[in-house]
């Protein structure tokens, strides 16, 4: 019998630990989705690389928007600022301004008790002689009496010397206007009548130069058009002298046939010059007729037997053809024959192999076994 239970070499089971350790070592590499360095995602490293740049620079943008923000609020709150203090320095003004107008120690209520000069200014016991606190009992106004008459004699006085001087004034300011106004009156007319003759004189002046440029384009116009006359009337002279020599020895009174010869070749006349063909012309065309006649004749033999040399062509192209396309036919139809003789025994072939596979291949199921044993190793 043989011995099974011999102990296990120390070096063979080391080895065997140790490429169990190293198999779970590298499982733990390629396993961890966190520390593997082999099989790397690198579009979602990519992807992930993006976002972080793209979050990186919207975190950029919101602290560049933040810092404006916090600038723009820095300035509004110094304007704001600025502004409540000059307004506390207004009202501080006019506080003081409304304290000094309308807060002054004579303003108050109980000033008339406290005011140190109380006494001096108290009106007096009769102030004038219409004063209403004199009556018949106060034995202070009696008939007769005029206790204003000298400062009222002086007030009128003083008043009449104001008007008298407020007058004067009055008067020699309206002089000194007048005046003023007479000078540039007839400074501004002096200068008119010395504009208006400057004026005449230059139009006067211009006058004269136009009828002389009018005169003198006159005269020029005059001399050229007597020129243009005298011209005129030579070319007209030497032209009738020419006229009637080319007349004289035109060749229509000379009836020259050659007269009739167009420019544009000789083929061609001159209607109201022309007198007629030759005899040598219309022998010439006569001759050219019937060459035609005869061209036309053989033209149309030619014709005739070119069409019956078609006709009998297409008759023979026509048989070949429906020959053609009864042979063609038959072989569609031995083809198509031959494709479905085809197509049966394959799929009789295919029917059996389904059976068979079905039969005698597909027969063991798969269990749960089969797929743990996938990404069970790292090899």
């Amino acid at each position: 019998m043989y011995k099974l239970d011999l102990p296990i070499d120390i070096k063979e089971k080391a080895a065997i630990e140790r490429r169990r350790r190293a198999e779970k070592e590298r499982q733990g590499r390629i396993f961890n989705a966190k520390q593997r360095q082999i099989g790397v995602d690198k579009e979602a490293l990519g992807q992930q690389i993006q976002d972080r740049d793209w979050m990186k620079d919207l975190e950029e943008k919101r602290a560049a928007a933040f810092a404006k923000d916090s600038i723009r609020n820095d300035t509004i709150a110094q304007l704001l600022e600025r502004r409540q203090q000059f307004d506390e320095r207004e009202n501080i003004r006019a506080l003081n301004e409304f304290r000094a107008l309308h807060q002054q120690p004579d303003a108050q209520r109980e000033w008339d008790l406290n005011d140190p000069d109380y006494l001096k200014k108290d009106m007096p016991a009769r102030v004038s002689d219409d004063d209403p606190r004199c009556g018949l009992a106060s034995l202070q106004k009696f008939q007769g009496e005029d206790l204003n008459a000298r400062a009222r004699a002086k007030f009128q006085q003083e008043q009449l010397r104001e008007w008298s001087l407020m007058q004067q004034e009055n008067q020699r300011r309206a002089q000194q206007q007048q005046q003023s106004a007479d000078q540039l009156f007839f400074a501004k007319q002096i200068e008119l009548d010395q504009r208006a003759v400057e004026l005449q004189q230059a139009e006067e002046q211009c006058r004269r130069d136009i009828n002389k440029s009018t005169r003198n384009y006159n005269d020029a116009l005059f001399r050229e058009n007597q020129e243009r006359r005298a011209l005129k009337k030579r070319q007209e002279d030497y032209d009738n002298f020419a006229e009637m020599a080319n007349v004289v020895s035109s060749d229509l009174l000379s009836e020259n046939p050659d007269q009739a010869i167009s420019q544009f070749g000789p083929h061609r006349v001159v209607p109201d010059r022309w007198k007629g063909m030759t005899a040598e012309q219309l022998r010439r065309i006569r001759e050219e007729q019937q060459n035609q006649l005869e061209e036309k004749k053989r033209r149309d033999e030619e014709e005739q037997q070119r069409q019956k040399e078609w006709d009998q062509r297409r008759i023979a192209e026509a048989k070949a053809g429906m020959i053609a396309e009864r042979q063609i036919e038959r072989e569609r139809r031995a083809q198509e024959l031959n494709l479905y003789n085809d197509n049966q025994r394959l799929s009789n072939e295919q029917r059996n192999l389904k059976a068979y596979l079905d039969r005698v291949v597909y027969t063991n199921q798969p269990t749960a076994a089969y797929f743990t044993q996938f990404n069970s190793s790292s090899r």
